[in-house]
């Protein structure tokens, strides 16, 4: 097979490839690119399942970057077993047809206990003393050590919430090599995150964008040109784009006036208890899985929905099948925002009752995505000195809350989860102009395309 590397800027689309950009702009303009028709939901582990199986998430299973565990009645994103993808993968498929054949996945997700040969991945330690600590999994488990030992601890912290920056991208882009020089896998797969930060954090159209084009197109021509001189064929391709937004929707709120909600007090605090709610939604970027667990309330629960200010569409079961998303994880039915509204999680009617994990980053405790992680709150009148002093905390061995996350929902300026206009969408674009015919494919192409690239002749 034809060595092969699949890198996954996230964020990257048409209209982003400018002055900016040179190296990006350079390698497609000397191969061919196509827009890629996104997967409903846009998101990141819907769309990667997508890539990688070749399927839908009625096939694959993954509706969302979370959903509800209907037998712990629970609500749980940014799992990471593979298990949970219910479709063969590509580097499954490939294997199948040439048993020497082996693969990397350094990032993308549900990268744990798969059956890729080599395989890196955000993973915190968390002590029993309540720290959250930065590092990775890795298989074979001795790749975590050798990595950290070469390129010093993963940084989390630059990877997801305020302080996010181009360190994380640099650090995977890293490893990425280092993997490449040591074991030659016949397929690479590389997700560098950088854009997806900023992008939804002050918008596509803020000025201010261009320094992360230029961060990204660095790294990406660095990658490039490191997996050219080992022999490799490199695709760029991209989850979605992210478009402007305005206005938050706040679903759970909505549900909690009507009296279809309810909460447990913890501590002074309110915490969802799903599994007791007539309804709640689960809502992930612009759009959102409608639970009804009093079936005597759909009515009630859709006509809710569908007159919600910022909604456009509100998919039932026949819906559901028309547009990939019938699977038991889905929702009862699935509402989708306007182009310039996205969902919230947020279900308390008073700040001062919202649940402590709703002010820190805290991604897996959250019952649904929370973009505004990536603010820090305006109005705390010294940030800096509270980070510097809870880190100081941590150090010591203290618990600590690192609670610095406003609660206005108003600050986010970009989502994704919508279909979107091919120069503000994904794109794949591959150096083999003999291997892509068309200037628009669908998102469950790319899997074909990507197997088709490992069995084509070196060009």
């Amino acid at each position: 097979m034809q060595r092969t590397v699949v890198i996954n800027a996230v964020g990257l689309t048409p209209d982003l490839l400018g002055e900016h950009t040179p190296r990006l702009r350079a390698f497609a303009g000397a191969g061919q690119q196509a827009a890629v028709s996104p997967t409903l939901p846009a998101v990141t582990c819907s769309a990667q399942s997508t890539y990688l199986t070749g399927t839908t998430p009625s096939e694959h299973g993954v509706v969302a970057n979370g959903w509800y565990f209907r037998d712990e009645c629970e609500i749980k994103f940014w799992r990471q077993s593979n298990k949970l993808v219910q479709r063969p993968k590509v580097w499954e498929i490939a294997r199948q047809l040439d048993p020497a054949f082996t693969c990397a996945n350094l990032f993308w997700w549900y990268n744990m206990y798969s059956t890729a040969d080599y395989a890196v991945t955000p993973r915190p330690m968390y002590p029993a003393d309540g720290r959250k600590l930065p590092d990775v999994y890795t298989w074979p488990l001795e790749l975590r050590p050798a990595l950290s030992e070469r390129f010093g601890q993963f940084p989390l912290f630059n990877f997801w919430g305020p302080n996010t920056s181009i360190r994380a991208t640099e650090w995977i882009a890293n490893a990425a090599k280092w993997v490449e020089e040591r074991f030659r896998p016949t397929l690479s797969l590389v997700y560098l995150p950088h854009l997806d930060y900023n992008l939804q954090r002050i918008g596509p159209a803020d000025p201010r964008i261009a320094k992360d084009l230029r961060e990204l197109d660095a790294v990406c021509g660095d990658l490039i040109d490191a997996y050219h001189a080992a022999g490799a064929q490199v695709i760029v391709l991209s989850e979605y784009g992210i478009v402007p937004v305005s206005r938050p929707i706040h679903l759970n709120r909505l549900f909690r006036q009507a009296g279809l909600i309810e909460v447990r007090e913890e501590l002074g605090h309110e915490l969802l208890d799903a599994g007791t709610c007539a309804a709640f939604a689960v809502a992930d970027h612009q759009i959102a899985h409608i639970h009804v667990n009093d079936p005597s309330r759909m009515a009630e629960v859709r006509a809710m929905v569908e007159n919600a200010e910022g909604v456009a569409e509100v998919l039932d079961a026949e819906g559901k099948r028309a547009r990939g998303l019938d699977h038991p994880r889905s929702g009862e039915l699935v509402a989708l925002a306007e182009p310039d509204a996205w969902f919230t999680y947020y279900y308390w009617l008073d700040d001062d009752r919202a649940p402590d994990y709703a002010r820190t980053v805290d991604i897996h405790r959250k019952p649904g995505f929370d973009p505004v992680e990536l603010f820090i709150d305006p109005e705390l009148r010294a940030p800096k000195a509270k980070v510097a002093l809870t880190l100081a905390k941590k150090q010591l061995g203290f618990r600590y809350l690192l609670d610095v996350i406003p609660l206005d929902a108003r600050l986010v300026r970009g989502s994704h989860g919508l279909p979107t206009a091919p120069g503000a969408g994904p794109l794949f674009v591959t150096e083999r102009t003999d291997l892509l015919d068309a200037t628009a494919i669908d998102a469950t192409d790319v899997c074909g395309l990507i197997l088709r690239h490992l069995r084509a002749d070196a060009g």
